[in-house]
């Protein structure tokens, strides 16, 4: 039985539009005979923005989903020269490059925020605005479902990864009834899973966000690895990208930025090019909402001898939103 999509006040664009591509490429300043990675090629805008910018520029394209890559390699045929697509997750950048022979880069970028497609497909299970499976895997060849993951977890455990990763101050509550719901065989869709949050916290928005937003970042990042992979992302950057390139991340909540921040703030082996990171403009806000919470943090890897002397700045998360799959 086909379930009726779940209807919000305000509609979302059903076309991925890549964030900050101007402020992206003028970064990573792509020269003739460069070479960069686009850890994150998702629908294909900053990797043919970097393409466009410098005719001798060449881009290795990287994602773990596979759509996505079939997306971007129909969209940059005409750059096939100049591009390559590869199938691997953050993990297994460094060892595709090196299988490649390729030791080191002139830059690399990451856009870790999930895409249009990725929510609006209602088959991925990323989103709670159209019911499909709780799946929620970038890489549908991975082993764990959400709903896998849901059902492994004893209670208590489940409430860990929905404080930890969604930031969730009723991760109990919400644990338990969404542990309720699996008892019962209630928990089948995304539009379940939505119902057994609200059982727990209401259906009340807070500053215009769902409440079941937290609740299903938490579990997308858990399923994922998605910490784990930033982690070895970072690391693999300051090993593989050469003296005077630029690393360039744009993240999307505060799990991610806060790990982006620590990583850069090592003066030994990045100078940040900014001291706070770089927002979308008042025009991008307005023209694609799922920008609102974006921030690009940049930096240029020095020689470890170097020693950059730079103020270091104190932020807060207080005005982060959860995330671009906060479905406003």
């Amino acid at each position: 039985m086909t379930m009726p999509a779940l209807l919000f006040e305000e509609p979302v664009p059903t076309n991925h539009i890549s964030i900050m591509v101007n402020e992206v490429v003028n970064a990573l300043a792509p020269v003739d005979e460069g070479l960069y990675v686009d850890a994150t090629v998702g629908g294909g805008g900053h990797s043919e923005a970097i393409l466009t910018a410098c005719p001798g520029a060449r881009v290795i394209a990287f994602d773990r989903d596979e759509e996505a890559l079939i997306t971007s390699s129909e969209r940059l045929a005409s750059y096939s020269r100049r591009i390559e697509f590869v199938h691997a997750s953050f993990e297994r950048i460094a060892e595709e490059l090196s299988a490649r022979n390729i030791t080191a880069v002139d830059g690399m970028m990451a856009d870790l925020g999930i895409s249009t497609p990725q929510l609006d497909t209602a088959e991925r299970g990323m989103s709670f605005r159209h019911a499909g499976p709780i799946d929620m895997r970038m890489n549908r060849h991975d082993d764990e479902t959400a709903l896998e993951l849901i059902s492994r977890l004893d209670q208590d455990e489940l409430a860990n990864v929905i404080y930890e990763y969604g930031e969730e101050r009723a991760s109990r509550r919400i644990a338990r009834c969404i542990k309720q719901a699996l008892e019962r065989g209630e928990l089948h869709s995304t539009v379940d899973l939505r119902r057994a949050v609200v059982r727990a916290v209401g259906p009340r928005r807070v500053g215009g966000v769902d409440p079941a937003t937290r609740t299903f970042q938490a579990l997308r990042i858990a399923v994922n690895d998605e910490m784990g992979q930033l982690d070895t992302l970072l690391a693999t950057a300051a090993t593989i990208i050469k003296e005077d390139g630029v690393l360039a991340v744009l993240s999307f909540h505060s799990l991610e930025d806060r790990r982006v921040k620590r990583s850069l703030l090592n003066r030994s082996l990045w100078q940040r090019l900014s001291s706070k990171p770089v927002t979308p403009t008042e025009e991008e806000r307005a023209g694609n909402p799922r920008s609102r919470s974006a921030k690009l943090r940049i930096a240029r890897r020095i020689a470890s001898e170097a020693f950059v002397e730079e103020e270091v700045d104190i932020e807060s998360d207080a005005d982060w939103l959860p995330g671009p799959e906060s479905e406003r």
